[in-house]
């Protein structure tokens, strides 16, 4: 058996840091590949992170409440020396927690309940309105809106 260390990943664009709001697990507990093991709260939102390994927790290495920065170590997990661990380099993506895919849901819905349909069949989004074509540029017959004398060629001045 071998220890791998889990540091706090970055779950967010531009996030440095994170605050452990609950442990999920305990040291002496085994975990599950992608099982929870804590949650974290972030300046724009509140995470389940997911386990990297599967194993025994040997050590947590933060404290609820307390904020960590993104790289440092917050969970020790005793692994099979036969199982394929990922690198540490390589960040863990965790899963969007149920509310934020419900809201996802419902915004993705919205949407799509706001494209109208014009008389022809078209989609048309809102804001834009289906109130008829564009009015041509050109006069009626033809003629350039410049005037002249007619001529749809070069003008010399």
């Amino acid at each position: 058996m071998s220890e791998m260390t889990f540091p706090l990943p970055d779950v967010g664009e531009g996030l440095t840091e994170a605050e452990i709001v609950t442990w999920h697990v305990a040291a002496g507990d085994t975990v599950e590949l992608n099982q929870v093991i804590c949650e974290i709260e972030t300046a724009k939102s509140l995470v389940e992170l997911p386990s990297p390994f599967t194993g025994e927790v040997t050590e947590l290495l933060a404290e609820v409440g307390q904020t960590v920065p993104v790289g440092e170590p917050i969970l020790k997990v005793a692994v099979n020396d036969g199982v394929e661990a990922p690198s540490p380099a390589a960040p863990v993506i965790p899963a969007a927690p149920a509310a934020v895919r419900e809201d996802f849901a419902h915004a993705s819905a919205d949407i799509a309940n706001s494209i109208q349909k014009d008389d022809e069949g078209g989609a048309v989004l809102v804001g834009y309105g289906t109130a008829g074509a564009v009015q041509s540029r050109r006069r009626s017959g033809g003629e350039p809106l410049l005037g002249g004398s007619g001529s749809t060629g070069p003008r010399s001045l």
